[in-house]
């Protein structure tokens, strides 16, 4: 009894689990950091919960004297010591900023700390996180891209399972659609040929040339006029960036139908100066 009564003594019931307290730091150990908070005792935060970095250096995560917020993870021992964590205050704060992000459509940057079957692993905030390979632009040379940063927009943001999904494709293409606008002359590359139409990289996003836009002439075979790796000035005549599509034009450069066909080197050379007049008949 008389210990039971010195525990209750001991006891401070203003400190409870879940609850956010102020405290400093005030020494160290091998396994964490004192800290104190106003209470009977002092409380302590174990190494692995002082910081969402994984800083190794307590001194670094938490200097001495400097005024922090903490959670209460583990409720006073017979000791009257309560346990810290500011790691879990920092991801909870983390995971409520990528939401808001999410919801806003925004890109952030994220480094790429390794490698999967899947795609790549990633540190956003000091949070983990996943790209899969279908959402990456670079996805045959996964090794590559470790210790790199990469643009990314996050396509899943759920704290309850921690599970944090971005898309590095669809940043990059969000990024190219904000420098293009209908009626405007751009330069790219010939990424494929399709029996409808010329795929074109445009700095990371990806345009179609349809067949029908290629010249007011009738073509019988694209491959006879385009190949891989080829560079080819086009206007934009239509961007829907919903669905990720850019819709390119070349015959409105030409100067007579058929131009592309019987002398493409000329209407490239000379698209610049064709511009303006390609622009007024795709904007009306």
């Amino acid at each position: 009894m008389d210990d039971f009564e010195k525990a209750l003594e001991n006891y401070d019931y203003e400190f409870q689990k879940g609850q956010v307290v102020r405290g400093k730091a005030v020494s160290y150990d091998s396994d964490g950091v004192y800290i104190d908070i106003g209470a009977k005792s002092l409380a302590f935060v174990p190494g692995q919960e002082a910081s969402i970095r994984g800083i190794r250096d307590l001194s670094v995560a938490l200097p001495l004297d400097e005024e922090y917020d903490f959670l209460i993870i583990r409720e006073q021992d017979a000791d009257g010591q309560v346990t810290l964590s500011l790691r879990q205050l920092e991801a909870k704060k983390v995971w409520d900023e990528l939401a808001e992000t999410q919801a806003s459509g925004q890109s952030l940057s994220v480094r790429v700390t390794g490698t999967n079957k899947g795609g790549v692993t990633v540190d956003a905030k000091g949070l983990r996180g996943f790209i899969p390979r279908s959402h990456l632009v670079e996805r045959d040379n996964l090794e590559s891209l470790v210790g790199t940063t990469l643009s990314a927009t996050i396509i899943e943001c759920n704290p309850e399972t921690k599970k944090l999904v971005f898309s590095n494709r669809l940043a990059t293409r969000a990024v190219a659609f904000s420098q293009f606008a209908i009626g405007q002359l751009v330069e790219g590359k010939v990424s494929g040929l399709k029996p409808f139409g010329v795929f074109v990289d445009l700095q990371g996003a990806s345009g179609l040339l349809h067949i029908n836009q290629i010249s007011q002439k009738y073509i019988e075979s694209l491959d006879k006029y385009f190949q891989p790796g080829q560079i080819l000035k086009v206007m934009i005549a239509d961007m829907d960036e919903g669905k990720g599509r850019i819709s390119l034009s070349t015959k409105v450069l030409e100067n007579y139908p058929g131009e592309m066909l019987e002398a493409m080197a000329t209407v490239m050379a000379e698209a610049d100066d064709r511009q303006e007049r390609a622009r007024k008949a795709i904007l009306g």
